[in-house]
């Protein structure tokens, strides 16, 4: 028999056998009824809910004595969150040595490989900048400096850039005056950001907005999709922080967990039994990102606040 033939004859009987089985498929919900192996796989696939799955992150800041005197780079950082476990990293743009310039494209591509060999995510970049500022010249230039690292964020692979609302005083302007050159800032910024595939996350970060509904005005106003909010659990200083911090939770694209919460002004330990309620509630899937700011080894603060979200977590 030729070789030809065989395969032939071969081809013939595979295909014979395909027919079979899919004949076979399309019966069974007949001949089994409603209760059928495939009806059942079928309608639990179409049921099932997605879970929520949270990653970890830190932020640099963590290591701003560190990282300013000389003591760590970015490289020991990333070492450190691969260590503890953690699934990424923060990379501030102002701890690299040529800020407010962008760095090289060596120099980046270089963090990015260290962050693939251990099995990190570089998730986001920041940089300083002033909204709040009457000066509409010194607004422009943090426009370019934010379109420059919206930028770098991209060639990191980085997902979310973070932007402040700004610092200092408006003397002779209100609030709403304030708030509404602003969002026209945001959305100029918002539309670069769509461009370089990077969400702009705006940090309240205690400074102008001080209230959930303060936050979410902005937000809505500035009315893009390209422009989030990161979540600031240190923040929010007047009244009872979970509660703003649950009216800001919907809204999250990111999260950063700090050790210090403050009632009413008063700083207290955070209570993590309290927050991992409000990421399950709203489902969050996202990163949640560990920043220290008090006194003490900064990895021995951070590892604490990460094991004491576990065991949070795992329980609730």
């Amino acid at each position: 028999m030729s070789k030809y033939i065989l395969r032939l004859k071969t081809q013939t009987h595979m295909d014979k056998k395909r027919r079979n089985i899919l004949k076979g498929l399309a019966a069974a919900p007949l001949i089994l009824g409603a209760n059928s192996l495939f009806s059942n796989t079928l309608s639990e696939t179409t049921t099932i809910k997605s879970v929520a799955k949270v990653k970890f992150s830190v932020n640099a800041f963590t290591f701003n004595e560190q990282l300013r005197s000389g003591e760590m780079n970015f490289y020991d950082m990333m070492e450190f969150a691969a260590n503890l476990g953690l699934d990424a990293v923060d990379l501030t743009g102002y701890y690299f040595d040529t800020y407010p310039n962008i760095p090289k494209d060596k120099t980046l591509f270089q963090l990015k490989k260290k962050a693939l060999e251990l099995g990190l995510n570089i998730t986001w970049t920041g940089v300083k900048n002033n909204f709040i500022n009457p000066d509409k010249t010194a607004r422009t230039s943090d426009i370019k400096l934010i379109k420059k690292w919206l930028t770098v964020s991209s060639k990191l692979g980085a997902t979310i850039m973070r932007v402040f609302p700004g610092f200092k005083k408006h003397e002779g302007f209100t609030k709403d005056q304030v708030k509404e050159w602003m969002v026209e800032d945001f959305k100029e910024c918002a539309k670069y950001a769509e461009k370089s595939g990077v969400l702009l996350g705006m940090q309240h970060h205690n400074e102008f907005l001080y209230k959930a509904d303060e936050v979410l005005d902005i937000l809505k106003s500035v009315d893009s999709e390209w422009f989030g909010l990161i979540l600031d659990i240190g923040s929010v200083r007047r009244g009872n922080p979970y509660e703003e911090i649950k009216i800001l939770a919907p809204f999250a694209n990111y999260w950063f967990l700090k050790e210090l919460v403050y009632v009413n002004g008063v700083p207290e330990q955070v209570n993590m039994k309290k927050i991992v309620p409000i990421l399950k509630e709203n489902n969050y899937k996202g990163y949640v990102s560990f920043e220290s700011l008090t006194e003490g080894d900064p990895k021995e603060i951070v590892t604490r606040m990460y094991n004491d979200f576990n065991d949070a977590y795992g329980k609730s």
